[in-house]
């Protein structure tokens, strides 16, 4: 690759199977055409995964792709995409994390890394910079998301970038997510079980280089008056003390909030669960590496544990399914998070189940707002009992098996569940 600056120009291919790590020099002409993460992570699947193959198959791979922006310091510039063809859609799939991950990715000196094949033992992979190692994961199999990066810290340290996957993922629930750093989870089509059909736990990155500038100083220039700029405007004050949160408040007065699986667009109980609701029982915000906007609200939750909202898992796991106790939304939250599952698919699958359960189209008795069963049956999604089981696979695979017209209230487009907004109003 010439050199054009703001681009590594290689990109880290890991074949599980053989055990062997290849970087690779790309060509200018992907960088300026794609520019990087969703684009990259776009391309690469496109071109390097065959038509028909099965998304749990080694031939399937899963890329971690980051931006031009993304280690060099500029406002916002701590995302990480992660992609594949998708379990739970058949098609393209992707999220995006807010990782340290991702930065270190850069400063290893790559742009992707592409993961494919599929090893024979749990393992996780250690990447400082052009050095990769292929490590025995069995010790960490079966542990929570939150376990195992702990684990892993306890050797790399607090400032390696970590992702790894939960219970959710090694069973290879369809809508099981990457995470990162205790809630930061990405990959809602599945990118997290499509980690867990290659046994591959975690991946730890170190990187120590600089990404390549043209104007290091200018750069420097422009990311402080980037980060000033967003301390001025009006409403940064009110966003530090909510974050999404606000959007609660937003969607009641339009009639877009997901209720009771969709049947309703507004919740008698939402100004319990809305920002100003959160902000009684908030503790700290967290944020996404290089932003100072810090959008993410850490309160306690029910059992006394450190949980982070947002909007999207918070009306999922709430309204949307008829609980209306923000501190134990918390906690459903956070078990969603160790576990390694997608909350706003987790809340479609549960509001499913409730609303199968009160048509007595299912034998098992789930109430709207049972926060205990609730726990129970995220359980039991993540291990791929009973219930959980046929759950596991997602909502429209769930209507199939449940029958009964259930199809008509299957909250999904192409597989994938609805987000958490009433879409008439939404669009």
């Amino acid at each position: 690759m010439t050199k054009v600056f703001g681009w590594t120009g290689s990109f880290l291919n890991l074949d599980l199977t053989k055990r062997k790590a290849i970087p690779e020099q790309y060509d200018e002409s992907l960088a300026l055409n794609f520019l990087g993460g969703r684009g990259f992570a776009v391309k690469i699947l496109w071109d390097r995964i065959k038509q028909g193959t099965d998304p749990f198959s080694p031939e399937n791979k899963i890329v971690f792709a980051t931006g031009p922006l993304t280690a060099i310091g500029l406002p916002n510039s701590g995302k990480l995409v992660v992609a594949s063809k998708s379990p739970l859609t058949g098609g393209y799939g992707d999220g995006n994390i807010g990782s340290w991950a991702g930065v270190h990715i850069r400063k290893a000196g790559y742009d992707a890394i592409i993961v494919g094949g599929k090893t024979e033992k749990p393992t996780f992979v250690h990447i400082k910079d052009g050095i990769v190692e292929f490590l025995n994961a069995e010790d960490l199999w079966g542990l929570s998301s939150f376990e195992a990066e702990a684990q892993l810290r306890k050797t790399y340290g607090r400032l390696a970038g970590i992702v790894s996957i939960g219970q959710g993922g090694e069973n290879q629930v369809k809508f099981a997510t990457v995470v990162s750093q205790e809630g930061r989870s990405g990959g809602r089509p599945g990118m997290g079980a499509v980690m867990g059909s290659k046994n591959l736990k975690a991946i730890v990155i170190e990187g120590t280089a600089q990404v390549p500038l043209a104007d290091s100083d200018g750069m420097k220039k422009l990311a402080a008056d980037g980060y000033r700029e967003v301390l001025s405007k009006p409403l940064y004050v009110f966003w530090k003390r909510q974050g999404t949160m606000s959007t609660v408040e937003w969607s009641q007065e339009n009639s877009a909030l997901p209720t009771r699986n969709y049947s309703q667009a507004t919740f008698e109980k939402a100004e319990d669960i809305g920002g100003f609701a959160m902000e009684k029982i908030k503790v700290s915000n967290r944020g996404c590496p290089q932003c100072n906007m810090t959008c993410g609200n850490v309160v306690k939750d029910s059992e006394g544990n450190d949980s982070e909202l947002d909007y999207e898992n918070v009306v999922m796991l709430g309204s949307n399914i008829g609980l209306g106790n923000l501190a134990q939304i918390s906690t459903i939250n956070r078990l969603a998070d160790q576990f390694g599952l997608d909350s706003i698919s987790l809340g479609n699958v549960i509001g499913f189940a409730m609303e199968a359960s009160e048509k007595g189209l299912i034998k098992e008795k789930i109430d709207w707002g049972d926060s205990e069963k609730i726990k129970g049956l995220i359980h039991d999604i993540a291990f791929k009992r009973g219930l959980g089981g046929v759950l596991a696979d997602g909502v429209r695979a769930a209507s199939k098996t449940v029958g009964n017209g259930s199809c008509d209230w299957a909250m999904h487009v192409k597989g994938l569940e609805f987000s958490a907004y009433d879409c008439p109003v939404s669009p």
